[in-house]
């Protein structure tokens, strides 16, 4: 791949300003943003997270208005993930003058790729379920 090139790179699914197309998200990301973030975290980390201590975290962060310097390096993980442009600038400036935009189109993002981040991290989309040892079909 070359770095350069972004002919290689995927598109975002929704536009920044398109709020993801759920008004209930937008709702939620509008008067509670750390829950939006705190489920945004927990899927693009694959679980390693969780939905409430990262929720706690841009919380604490958002009483110091610094939430969007860490909300930002998960957007970056989610590009980087799935291989989406740094549109329409780069994710510090996006996090930084549209916070709820950023939020909603990432929420969307996740949910138009098979994973609900309303429901936290379940797995790969469309992964076959993990048999316990001893059960056999």
């Amino acid at each position: 791949m070359n770095i350069g090139n972004h002919s290689s790179q995927s598109k975002w699914s929704t536009g920044l300003c398109g709020l993801g197309g759920n008004p209930a998200t937008c709702f939620i990301t509008c008067c509670l943003p750390c829950i939006t973030f705190g489920q945004i975290a927990e899927v693009v980390d694959e679980g390693q997270s969780s939905c409430v201590v990262q929720g706690c975290i841009y919380g604490v962060l958002l009483t110091v208005n610094c939430h969007w310097l860490y909300s930002c390096l998960f957007r970056e993980k989610l590009r980087a993930k799935y291989g989406l442009p740094s549109d329409p600038c780069n994710d510090c400036c996006v996090h930084f003058c549209c916070e709820p935009c950023a939020l909603c189109q990432e929420h969307a993002e996740l949910k138009n790729r098979g994973l609900d981040p309303s429901k936290g991290w379940v797995g790969p989309p469309n992964a076959a379920p993990i048999m316990p040892p001893g059960m056999q079909r």
